[in-house]
């Protein structure tokens, strides 16, 4: 179940987002590292999927979108997405609050990363995702997790989001 959500999450990034200026830290294997600073991002939307939606059980929730400089550009642009984008997407439980919809514990947190020649499988883009408020992968399978989502928004670089002005 945790990866049916990743896979809608990073796809709903959707979309797909981060680091100032704007790389994310790797590890040996070149899997996509947790954004450390991403909330310093741009927020570029916000959407809640509530009970009755196809993808309430894997990612129903409050959803944030944030992007680093480089993909803010692309996006803002309506371009491909340059090496060096990221895109997170920051999925938390809804919860309702004195007739209010408000923020609950964070589900996963789904990064995409482009990087044409390391994650060719994948549309050039690495996906990762981290359980809660922790470090902790989720992803074991980025392609079958994610990419198998994602790849149907091949005509907007494989990403959900698009920018609003």
């Amino acid at each position: 179940m945790v990866k049916r959500i990743l896979a809608t999450v990073l796809a709903v990034l959707m979309t797909g987002l981060f680091l100032g200026g704007n790389a994310v830290a790797e590890t040996d294997k070149g899997a996509v590292k947790y954004p450390e600073g991403y909330r310093d991002w741009t927020h570029v939307k916000s959407m809640v999927i509530q009970k009755g939606h196809p993808l309430y059980e894997s990612f129903g929730g409050i959803h944030h979108i944030y992007a680093n400089d480089k993909a803010l550009k692309a996006m803002k642009a309506g371009k491909p997405f340059p090496d060096g984008s990221v895109l997170i997407f920051d999925l938390l439980e809804a919860k309702s609050e004195n007739n209010a919809l408000v923020e609950g514990p964070r589900k996963v947190l789904g990064v995409m990363q482009k990087n044409a020649k390391k994650f060719k499988e994948t549309g050039g883009w690495g996906f990762e995702g981290f359980k809660g408020d922790t470090q902790e992968r989720a992803v074991s399978d980025p392609k079958g997790a994610c990419f198998n989502c994602h790849e149907g928004q091949k005509g907007s670089d494989y990403v959900f989001s698009k920018y609003r002005k």
